[in-house]
């Protein structure tokens, strides 16, 4: 019997459970929300955030973070999560401003920079680090966007709070084992290649109360 548990073990069934209800339970959300899953693309290079359990074999010698081009690709799913220290309630919306985690969905490991060396582009190498979704402070991104929320719609950036600089990619491609997989850094200075959309899956929708007042604190919709 498969005794797994943990945020990860939890994320995936959650995840599953959304795929079966979500399209008869919710409308469309035009904004990103606390506890949703959802795949990340680069608009420069169309690419989406992706990860898996390949290690880079330089620098810190955690699991790799790249860019691919497949869309059905299941490893690009990310969690978003909220900081050790400062809670994310599921289903509201992220504020632009706000520090966030994100988490890989399949491997329970966070977004993650540090100042290794990319080892394509020599930009700061960008991994996934920690376990069942609990690593260090080196895991948090701030959203960079116009307005006051995260809008689905919206290209963003995210930037690394402990380096201040923004996760990027600027086509570098590996060759085997993963070839053809993009390299995904984090670099000083906005431009068209740290522009992030939010593409598929699954976002966790605000309940309200019967009085028509927001509330948070039971289980919510969800959105495919």
């Amino acid at each position: 019997m498969d005794k797994r548990t943990g945020p990860t073990h939890f994320l995936l069934s959650f995840f599953l459970l959304s795929c079966l209800f979500g399209l008869s339970l919710a409308t469309e959300l035009s904004f990103v929300t606390c506890g949703s899953v959802v795949k990340l693309l680069n608009v420069k290079h169309n690419v989406r955030l992706h990860s898996h359990d390949v290690r880079y074999g330089s620098g810190s010698g955690q699991q790799s973070v790249t860019g691919v081009t497949t869309v059905e690709d299941s490893n690009s799913y990310w969690s978003v999560r909220g900081t050790s220290g400062t809670l994310c309630h599921r289903g509201t919306p992220v504020k632009c401003g706000q520090t966030i985690r994100l988490t890989h969905l399949n491997t329970g490991r966070n977004l993650h920079s540090h100042y290794f060396t990319s080892p394509l582009s020599s930009n700061q190498e960008v991994s996934a680090f920690g376990e069942e979704g609990e690593g260090d402070h080196l895991d948090e991104w701030m959203v960079q966007c116009g307005g006051l929320v995260w809008e689905r719609e919206e290209a963003v950036r995210f930037q690394h709070a402990s380096t201040d600089t923004l996760l990027s990619v600027t086509g570098e491609q590996y060759g085997r084992p993963i070839h053809g997989q993009r390299e995904v850094h984090a670099m000083t200075g906005s431009s068209q290649h740290s522009l992030w959309r939010a593409m598929e899956g699954v976002f966790m929708k605000p309940s309200e109360s019967p009085l028509g007042n927001m509330d948070y604190s039971h289980p919510l919709h969800t959105e495919f």
